[in-house]
């Protein structure tokens, strides 16, 4: 397979596509760049396993590959300066995979804690990094390197980033509930007091919900994201694998959302 250095296949592309899709994509900025910006975004990134059948590489690759879209994607966002981005990293259920594509996950999630905590653009924008989920079933050496990223960027409070990692939104919202059920038992909370605004500061982290929800792959489901959060968010699929996913795949998605009247059930 013709490849490039860092990877990538190589894409074979005339000129006047080239041009073609700077002036495309120079044409949705323009429709976009004045707009509403949601506040919270969620991605589920979806496909990489896919993306590294169709070729004919192994799982590892493909997840490799969606780690380096990640770094786009955090560009992206940064751009339209979405305050909160929050990534579907690995779920619950991903654990009944393979062990040696397991094993490469926690490499690579440690080896983008390590870049993530060095990486300029995070700190100069001043991003707090926090990863919520199941941790305790991570490896202790990727539990490590979660915390420190996360102690690195804990004073940040302009933008945030979430990894979603040993997660799952039923796992959440168990969870969830136990503490509610303690702090009742311990007598800190009355049963009777009990309100959405309660479960919502008892889940892995409290903050805004996401305004919006993007999938990539073509599946059309939520798969256990965010699911007490995502009651009233708007949910956008791409075909693209998560890989593939481009810029303009991006902002076609942030104007379908601009172009969205949202009424919250009212």
């Amino acid at each position: 397979m013709n490849m490039e250095a860092n990877g990538k296949p190589r894409k074979r592309q005339s000129l006047f596509t080239a041009l073609a899709y700077k002036l495309y994509e120079r044409r949705l900025w323009k429709q976009i760049k004045d707009g509403p910006a949601p506040n919270h975004i969620g991605i589920i990134l979806d496909g990489n396993r896919r993306f590294a059948k169709k070729y004919g590489m192994d799982a590892n690759w493909g997840h490799f590959m969606g780690y380096e879209k990640v770094k786009d994607v955090l560009d992206w966002c940064l751009d339209l300066k979405i305050k909160t981005l929050t990534l579907y990293v690995l779920s619950t259920e991903n654990f009944k995979r393979p062990e040696e594509e397991l094993k490469a996950l926690m490499g690579l999630i440690m080896k983008a804690c390590e870049e993530v905590k060095a990486d300029p653009r995070i700190h100069e924008n001043q991003v707090r990094v926090a990863a919520i989920g199941r941790l305790n079933l991570l490896p202790a050496e990727a539990q490590a390197a979660i915390h420190s990223l996360e102690d690195s960027t804990k004073q940040y409070d302009r933008l945030f980033l979430n990894m979603a990692v040993a997660y799952g939104g039923r796992a959440e919202i168990i969870d969830s509930i136990k503490r509610i059920a303690k702090d009742v038992k311990e007598g800190s909370i009355n049963i009777d007091d009990i309100t959405d605004e309660t479960v919502q500061q008892h889940l892995y982290k409290n903050g805004p919900d996401p305004d919006m929800i993007i999938r990539t792959s073509g599946e059309k489901r939520l798969s256990g994201f965010l699911l007490w959060q995502s009651a009233y968010s708007e949910l956008y699929f791409e075909d693209a694998y998560f890989p593939e996913f481009r810029k303009i795949d991006f902002w076609r998605a942030i104007r379908a959302f601009q172009k969205r009247e949202r009424r919250f059930g009212t």
